[in-house]
C-alpha cells in the first residue's frame, strides 16, 4: 500500500508560482496580445474576462486546443499553439493581466498633457 501512496504522493501537485518560467516566445506573444487590447481601448473588458476566468484557464486551453482549426483561419497557427501551451500555465493570467496594466498606464502617462497636473 505505501508504494502506491508513493507513485501517486503528486499526482495532483500544483506548481509553486517560484517554479513558472516563461520563454522569451512567451513573454512576446503576451506583449502583443496586450497591445492588441490596449490599442483597441478594452483594457477594463479584458481584465474582467480574465479575472473571472481565472479558475477556468486550464479548461479554456482545452477549448482553444478544440477551436484551433477555426483560429488558424484568423490568428497564424504558431500562435495558436503556443497560446494554448501559455494557458496551461496556472499564472499566465497574472502575467497577461500585469502586461495589459502596464501598457495601459504607460499609454495613460504619455497621453498625459504637459499642462495637466496631478493633485
Amino acid at each position: 500500500m505505501s508504494t502506491f501512496k508513493e507513485k501517486w504522493s503528486h499526482a495532483f501537485a500544483i506548481a509553486e508560482e517560484s517554479e513558472t518560467t516563461w520563454t522569451e516566445g512567451e513573454r512576446e506573444l503576451i506583449d502583443k496580445l496586450a497591445q492588441f487590447v490596449v490599442r483597441r481601448r478594452m483594457t477594463t473588458v479584458a481584465l474582467m474576462t480574465l479575472e473571472s476566468s481565472r479558475p477556468l484557464n486550464f479548461v479554456g486551453s482545452q477549448a482553444l486546443a478544440f477551436l484551433a482549426p477555426l483560429l488558424t483561419l484568423i490568428f497564424n497557427k504558431a500562435d495558436v499553439d503556443r497560446f494554448i501551451e501559455l494557458l496551461e500555465k496556472r499564472q499566465s493570467v497574472d502575467l497577461i493581466c500585469d502586461t495589459i496594466l502596464e501598457l495601459e498606464n504607460a499609454r495613460d502617462d504619455n497621453n498625459q498633457h504637459p499642462t495637466q497636473q496631478v493633485q
